[in-house]
C-alpha cells in the first residue's frame, strides 16, 4: 500500500537535462523528509539531494551542487529532481526515499525507511 515510484530517467547526451519524479501513494509525503540517492555500477549508493518535510531546507552533494535542484509539490504528493549539465559520471540508478523520524544526517541511506524501485539515468554520447 505504501509505495514510491520514480520516473523520468532515460538516455541523455552530456550537457543535457532530465527531470526525475517520485510519486508517493498510500501516505502523505508532506510529513516526510525526502532524499534522492544514486548507485553506479561497482560503486556504493550515495546521497544526491535532500529536502525537508516542509521544503524549507535543502542539501546537495558537492558533485551535483549548482546543477541539480530538488523540489516538492504537496498537491501532487510528488518530489522532483531537476538535473542539468549532466555528465557521464551522473550515470546511475536513481532512487527516492523517505523518512519520518528526525535525523541530523541528511543523506545517510540507513536513516530512510521507504524506497522506490529506482529509475535508470544514462549520460552518454
Amino acid at each position: 500500500q505504501v509505495q514510491l515510484v520514480e520516473s523520468g530517467g532515460g538516455l541523455v547526451q552530456p550537457g543535457g537535462s532530465l527531470r526525475l519524479s517520485c510519486v508517493a501513494s498510500g501516505f502523505t509525503l508532506d510529513y516526510y523528509d525526502i532524499g534522492w540517492f544514486r548507485q553506479a555500477p561497482g560503486k556504493e549508493r550515495e546521497g544526491v539531494s535532500y529536502i525537508s518535510r516542509r521544503g524549507g531546507s535543502t542539501y546537495y552533494a558537492y558533485s551535483v551542487k549548482d546543477r541539480f535542484t530538488i523540489s516538492r509539490d504537496s498537491a501532487k504528493n510528488t518530489v522532483y529532481l531537476q538535473m542539468s549539465s549532466l555528465n557521464p559520471e551522473d550515470t546511475a540508478v536513481y532512487y527516492c526515499a523517505t523518512r519520518r523520524a528526525y535525523n541530523t544526517r541528511w543523506l545517510e541511506p540507513k536513516t530512510y525507511d521507504i524506497w522506490g524501485q529506482g529509475t535508470q539515468v544514462t549520460v552518454s554520447s
